[in-house]
């Protein structure tokens, strides 16, 4: 496989460092450019995320002398310099929209972990396993942008990682009602523990905008390519709440759901055991080796000691049982940061290198 050249916009963020951070031994991708904000620029990136790393290893050394460029003036230095971006930019959603189209109108692939696009329609949001062949739309954008090779790939939002991969092989049953309650850890806000006290021993009951995004975004990774956009599907019908928890790393989501002929439990368990994606077939570095993992304990998954699995990549599920208004209901688990923002985007990364949709 080629080896590639990265760029890393808002990589003093959560987010970026996490890209940082994973990027430091990828077989396939190596850091040749940072960006952050005009009061980064200028900074080596040590300097720049000195007293607010987050990694549990040090900066890597490869990284640590890279002067930061600003993510807008020096977006033509940047691209001229790298094969594509990963884009993990803190700004206003139309400035973030406006950024990722100019490095895309420069030729410059950008697969984004921000929540700007996920609503345009000829952008795929893509959960690598469960939608690969949205990355057909792809045409159709760098015809109505006026590119050969940009273009805008995003991933969907962090608490949807844990329940639409398990929704996903269900949808052939006749999947009809879905509700969804998830509890969410506090890195999903960009803090932890001593930067937000306020979360010890606390739960706050409301994420502004995950509710919406929860309802909506599945309906778009199962939606339809028609005339050059995705048009999303109109079932499963989704309700949710969405709460932050005192955790560090991990959502979880309990999931009730309901379909238009009751399956046996044994068929959902199957198609859980039996189900693998296109990453798993084309065994990219960042894909699990088996994707969904159903524990049979009653007090599994946890936090704490399932969020991890496989490099974090995995998703696990238990407690599917009958439910007395539903048909059934499960909890499901997913590692936040890891699948749900920077793994996602560099797994996504990795499945449009390997489709040629990136060169």
């Amino acid at each position: 496989m080629k080896q590639y050249r990265v760029g890393v916009l808002g990589a003093t963020g959560t987010v970026g460092q996490k890209f940082v951070s994973l990027l430091e031994k990828h077989p396939w991708f190596t850091i040749t450019e940072i960006a952050a904000s005009a009061a980064s620029a200028g900074k080596t990136y040590a300097e720049a995320v000195e007293g607010r790393w987050m990694g549990e290893s040090p900066v890597p050394e490869t990284v640590k002398g890279l002067i930061i460029k600003d993510v807008e003036e020096g977006r033509r230095a940047i691209t001229e310099n790298v094969d594509f971006v990963f884009s993990a930019v803190s700004m206003r959603k139309d400035d973030i929209k406006r950024v990722e189209e100019d490095y895309a109108r420069l030729e410059c692939p950008v697969v984004s972990n921000n929540s700007a696009h996920r609503n345009t329609p000829d952008v795929p949001m893509i959960i690598p396993e469960v939608n690969p062949e949205h990355t057909q739309i792809i045409p159709s954008l760098q015809k109505r942008l006026g590119i050969r090779r940009g273009l805008i790939a995003v991933k969907s939002n962090c608490s949807l990682q844990s329940y639409v991969p398990a929704l996903h092989p269900l949808m052939p049953l006749g999947l009809e009602k879905v509700l969804v309650c998830t509890y969410q850890a506090i890195s999903g806000a960009g803090k932890n523990f001593d930067s937000w006290p306020e979360m010890v021993d606390n739960i706050i009951p409301y994420i502004g905008g995950e509710e919406d995004k929860s309802e909506k975004e599945p309906l778009k990774i199962w939606g339809k390519l028609s005339d050059g956009v995705i048009e999303p599907v109109q079932r499963p019908s989704i309700t949710s709440q969405c709460i932050r928890v005192p955790v560090t790393d991990g959502h979880m989501a309990a999931v009730y759901m309901s379909f238009s002929g009751k399956p046996g439990i044994s068929d959902i368990l199957g198609l859980w055991d039996s189900f693998s994606g296109e990453p798993q077939k084309l065994n990219l570095p960042s894909a699990p080796r088996k994707f969904l993992h159903y524990f049979k304990q009653d007090d599994r998954p946890q936090a704490k000691l399932d969020r991890s699995l496989e490099n974090g990549m995995a998703v696990s599920l238990g407690r599917l049982r009958e439910d007395s208004q539903y048909d059934y209901k499960f909890v499901a688990l997913s590692h936040n940061t890891l699948r749900g923002a920077a793994g996602g985007a560099v797994l996504l990364a990795e499945l449009l290198c390997a489709q040629g949709y990136i060169t």
